[in-house]
């Protein structure tokens, strides 16, 4: 059987052993390492897919299906004929399993080898996810990449938590490749975890690639640690991944840390952070992070970022845009949350080009310096 995902690797970069590569997918090729907008509901927040593709320049975009089960139902999604219909997105979409936001519930949930039985947040309504019942609902969706269902430790955990907690998302992952329905259309990653422990994300790695899916994803990391611990476990576990499938870092989008993903090997990353910062007034620039509501900007004139090329920075200034998010106008929102998310796709497309040249490592320390990062 032709695998619906496959990877293609361009280019390593010798000075640090990044890779430059495209991910074919039923609906289009994906030029990485990529950063991936987050539709949580079908939608990049307020954005429209038009925007997406012209603005921001986005080839995948990732969709939740916790919140999608929910609402509106996976069944009304599969009768529009599937997510890309149901929104209108005729590139690749990513389907995460839902497992983060089940175990981030707390005491609404509880975890069983059967699965993971929680309370809606919407309702208080009882549901239970199991990864049976995760494959049918991903599969409805139709996405071209899915995850399998895991469990997701919290920071920090014990050594003996983290070892069940790893073994059952590896048992999971078998369930969820012998439930997974559309095997030619849709590719299934597994999640690796094991915490801040080498030795359990060896085993976890080494177990899942047995299972020879189509690619693999680092799952909980970025969790809370301090950014020694994340760089230590991502630059153990990423070269251990499979050289030939895409490698996914889950819920990674500051700039820092989606180039030392790229530095460690990582193909793929996502983040809600630059639709929620620019929520709050907050736009990422090549020069540092801009608080637009701040009183400086009240008489400035100037684009938000001088070396962007988005809408937002070639039509409008600091200042009108301050005005809006002083006002509470949606449009404050829609203009900061262009600028972020093509920020962050200029920054990959940078990146892709340092890769090229063989000089990521020298980009890194320019680019900590210019936003005001330590090294």
């Amino acid at each position: 059987m032709k695998q619906p995902i496959t990877y293609e690797l361009l280019h390593q970069c010798k000075q640090t052993g990044a890779r430059r590569g495209i991910i074919h997918t039923p609906h289009g090729d994906i030029q990485t390492p990529v950063f991936m907008p987050v539709g949580t509901q079908a939608t990049v927040k307020s954005l429209t897919p038009e925007e997406l593709k012209k603005e921001v320049k986005a080839e995948i975009i990732l969709s939740n299906t916790y919140h999608l089960y929910l609402r509106p139902g996976h069944k009304i999604v599969e009768e529009a004929g599937g997510l890309h219909k149901f929104m209108n997105w005729d590139r690749a979409i990513l389907t995460d399993s839902g497992g983060f936001q089940v175990f981030s519930l707390g005491d609404l949930r509880k975890i069983t080898e059967e699965g993971v039985e929680f309370k809606s947040h919407l309702d208080g309504s009882k549901h239970l996810f199991t990864p049976e019942s995760v494959m049918e609902i991903e599969n409805a969706l139709g996405a071209d990449i899915i995850m399998a269902f895991d469990e997701c430790c919290p920071y920090p955990s014990t050594y003996e938590y983290t070892k069940k907690s790893m073994e059952r998302t590896t048992r999971w992952a078998k369930r969820c490749k012998d439930a997974h329905s559309k095997k030619e259309k849709q590719g299934l990653f597994g999640i690796i975890q094991g915490g801040f422990y080498k030795d359990l994300r060896k085993k976890s790695l080494e177990d899942l690639v047995k299972l020879d899916l189509p690619g693999y994803a680092i799952g909980g990391i970025s969790v809370g640690e301090p950014k020694e611990e994340f760089i230590e476990i991502l630059k153990y576990t990423a070269p251990l991944m499979p050289k030939d499938k895409p490698r996914y870092l889950m819920g990674v989008g500051t700039p820092d840390y989606l180039i030392e993903a790229a530095i460690a090997g990582i193909d793929m990353c996502d983040c809600v952070l630059p639709t929620r910062i620019a929520r709050n007034g907050t736009a990422m620039t090549w020069n540092g992070k801009v608080v637009i509501r701040n009183a400086t900007y009240e008489r400035d004139w100037g684009p938000l970022d001088p070396e962007c090329d988005c809408y937002t920075c070639k039509n409008y200034t600091r200042a009108y845009i301050r005005h809006l998010v002083k006002a509470n106008e949606i449009l404050g929102i829609r203009l900061l949350s262009i600028h972020n998310l093509r920020f962050l796709t200029n920054l990959m497309e940078r990146v892709k080009i340092e890769i090229e040249n063989d000089n990521l490592g020298s980009f890194k320390n320019e680019f900590y310096k210019k936003y005001g990062y330590e090294r």
